[in-house]
């Protein structure tokens, strides 16, 4: 049987005046499901420099990248996804958030700052988010289900 290993994936948790960047990475509004920036590794590329090219793929900010913050798992547990980000407090350095903005990719949708209190009327995943961006301290989430 051919082992499938799990795909690395890198995060970003960006504050600015308190609220949370989070983008909807579901073309055509196919999910109200919200995350943080981020996506998978290209070989031969560092953690930092694949989330700083993925943040600005999806969001056309640039960013510097700061202390890991949270490791969270998740697979489908009917199948043989299995994923493992690592989120990364991140810091704009240049940019703003422009509805212009278009992935290249087209897997982000819409792009939004949320504070605390507006992330409890949404749907987010990983279920840490909140904790891992506003508390301040290193996370391990382990093993979700994949939700749509």
């Amino acid at each position: 049987m051919k082992s499938i290993s799990p795909r690395l994936g890198v995060r970003g948790l960006i504050l600015h005046e308190n609220r949370l960047l989070l983008v909807n990475a579901w073309p055509d509004g196919l999910s109200d499901l919200w995350c943080a920036p981020g996506g998978g590794m290209h070989r031969g590329a560092s953690l930092h420099d694949n989330l700083i090219r993925e943040i600005h793929e999806e969001t056309g900010l640039v960013v510097t990248v700061g202390e890991p913050c949270l490791v969270n798992e998740f697979h489908d547990p009917n199948g043989t996804f299995h994923q493992v980000d690592i989120f990364f407090r991140c810091f704009i350095v240049d940019g703003r958030l422009d509805t212009s903005w278009a992935d290249p990719a087209g897997v982000v949708t819409a792009r939004r700052f949320f504070t605390r209190a507006e992330m409890t009327g949404i749907r987010y995943k990983p279920d840490s988010l909140p904790d891992a961006a506003w508390d301040g301290s290193l996370l391990y989430d382990p093993l979700e289900a994949i939700i749509r």
